[in-house]
């Protein structure tokens, strides 16, 4: 009978340990002893710890200066929504992320809906097929944005103009928005109209003083990572299943993003999405992507679009399984003069825009171009014959197109043990 009773009683703490540390959403009593809601306006210091499981219930906004710090293997899930109810988490201009999982503890952005519980690395529940959750994770800073003529900062998407806590940009390159390191971000993407959605990690002026490491971004309606402007450098970027482009450049980044994946199957767009400088402010920067590896597992979707004067380096990047190769915009004044307009076309051809070292399957084609007028009507009379015998010879003498199997110096160890394409298989 002694035994029975100790029996018992050690199932009962096991019972009352589980329920304190569920993560699961619970119609009934929004919160239990195992989760925190998160709600509105974060203005004081922050910390997030990894015994409890924190549910985001609409915008949730870090402003005022403060540090929000999330400890390693803490999960954070985004609560059901769309439009303005759309869960997402955003650090304004001069406050700070300090998210340093590990690779045993990795920080975990979610859904509600994901049956993952404290401690683990994986629900069961979720998969690829399984997006716009919740909203996703957005971090704006003071470095250099080219958003329009004369503009020096811009609006973030999934925040309405008129609010201040939206706005990105400023002339400080080195700016410091916090740490990103080993984080992943799932089941992202929920609209806020009709269509436009959230991204997975949306980066927004974001400066060389932040450090971003190690980052995951899984099964996103929209684009996986989303650079506007800024001089952030990446090291270790894994995005895959979005429903459009799986790293998306605009107004003009001039960072590096080096060790990057993305994985795509039919309900993908582009690998990578690249335009250049919208206006006539800070238009001197270039990026930089090196040593990727862009897979499609199906025909569908694109190999690369090169487009909106389009300016920096793509190096030492294997683009495998595309039946869409790379895209290269040209733009021209008008149709019938045919009159030559900067473009990502015309700045490769001049040496702005750069891919050497890059590997492509023969299934895909090496390059693509396409004639745009200011209606955006595509004229294919129009293409110069000289531009793109350029631009062709450049990629002939720089690049390589073998029959299959191209391979890469991309490092997958980087996210084995802790990612969820890894954990599940994917990668």
């Amino acid at each position: 009978m002694k035994n029975f009773k100790f029996l018992l009683y050690l199932a009962l703490i096991s019972v009352a340990l589980v329920s304190f540390s569920s993560c699961e959403k619970d119609p009934v009593e929004p919160d239990d002893d195992g989760r925190e809601t998160i709600r509105g306006v974060i203005s004081s210091d922050v910390t997030w710890t990894a015994d409890k499981c924190y549910i985001l219930s609409g915008k949730v906004v870090v402003t005022d200066g403060a540090i929000l710090t999330i400890e390693p293997g803490t999960i954070i899930k985004g609560d059901e929504g769309t439009a303005s109810l759309a869960s997402t988490l955003i650090i304004t201009r001069g406050s700070k992320i300090m998210a340093e999982g590990t690779a045993a503890n990795p920080i975990i952005f979610t859904s509600v809906l994901d049956n993952i519980q404290i401690g683990e690395k994986t629900g069961t529940n979720l998969d690829e097929n399984d997006n716009s959750k919740w909203g996703g994770l957005i971090i704006l800073g003071n470095a250099q944005v080219s958003v329009g003529e004369g503009d020096t900062e811009g609006s973030i998407e999934g925040v309405p103009p008129s609010e201040d806590y939206g706005k990105y940009g400023g002339s400080d390159n080195a700016d410091n928005s916090g740490v990103l390191k080993y984080v992943s971000i799932r089941h992202g993407g929920a609209e806020i109209g009709e269509g436009n959605e959230i991204n997975g990690l949306t980066l927004g002026g974001v400066g060389t003083g932040t450090v971003i490491e190690n980052i995951e971004v899984f099964s996103n309606l929209d684009d996986g990572i989303e650079f506007f402007g800024g001089a952030v450098n990446v090291t270790n970027a894994l995005v895959a299943y979005q429903g459009d482009d799986a790293f998306d450049i605009d107004q003009n980044y001039r960072g590096t993003v080096d060790n990057l994946i993305s994985i795509q199957n039919g309900t993908g767009d582009n690998a990578l999405e690249i335009d250049g400088p919208e206006g006539d402010t800070y238009t001197a920067g270039l990026f930089t992507l090196r040593n990727g590896m862009f897979i499609a597992e199906t025909s569908a979707g694109r190999a690369a679009t090169l487009k909106s004067m389009a300016q920096g380096t793509i190096e030492n990047s294997v683009f495998k399984g595309f039946a869409n190769g790379i895209r290269i915009r040209a733009n021209y004044v008008d149709a019938a003069g045919c009159e030559v307009k900067t473009d990502a076309a015309s700045n490769m051809s001049t040496g702005t825009l750069v891919l050497t070292g890059n590997t492509a399957e023969t299934e895909m084609m090496a390059t693509e171009y396409v004639v745009v007028f200011p209606d955006d009507e595509a004229i294919v009379d129009c293409i110069s014959a000289t531009l793109v015998d350029d631009i062709q010879t450049k990629w002939n003498s720089n690049n390589t197109i073998v029959a299959s199997g191209a391979t890469s110096t991309v490092s997958i160890a980087a996210f084995e043990g802790w990612s969820w394409s890894a954990l599940n298989g994917k990668l």
